[in-house]
């Protein structure tokens, strides 16, 4: 569902974001848009700076790290840190909306906590939309204000 919102893969729905269409503009300026966090992000440089380029970096530290993890090998990096840095990559581009995959799978509860309140102040401070997928019903009460349940492919709420 969130690759289809997405764009990513064929759909017969329709998907609006602030009252404009996907199919009224280019895919490129709607995934500018949408934000997307897969279940594991994909690393495609040597180093993490290297996927940051001139962004502002100071989310670091609300995910528990310092600058120096700029300068670690991708291939070093456990799978939650990964994520996070996943998620810091995500919200350095300012995207319209978030379309979250179990973004707190791989984390201890301490880490958890910290990707939780950071999407909660980026969905505040810009008034941005979050669908979150996850399997943790705790989770899920402690994070959404709606939620709804994917059974059979029909979305229940």
């Amino acid at each position: 569902m969130l690759r289809a919102v997405a764009d990513l893969d064929p759909h017969h729905g329709k998907v609006f974001l602030d009252d404009v269409e996907c199919n009224d503009i280019s895919p490129g300026q709607w995934r500018c848009m949408i934000g997307l966090l897969p279940a594991e992000s994909q690393w495609w440089y040597e180093t993490v700076g290297e996927h940051f380029g001139n962004s502002d970096m100071t989310l670091l530290s609300d995910l528990g790290f310092g600058k120096d993890i700029l300068d670690h090998q991708v291939i070093h990096l456990s799978s939650g840190e990964r994520q996070r840095l996943g998620l810091i990559r995500l919200l350095c581009n300012q995207p319209h909306a978030l379309l979250l995959d179990e973004p707190t799978a791989s984390l201890d509860s301490e880490n958890t906590r910290r990707v939780e309140r950071l999407i909660h102040e980026f969905r505040m401070q810009h008034q941005a939309p979050v669908i979150w997928v996850s399997h943790d019903s705790r989770q899920i009460e402690r994070i959404s204000d709606r939620h709804f349940q994917l059974i059979d492919g029909n979305l229940i709420s």
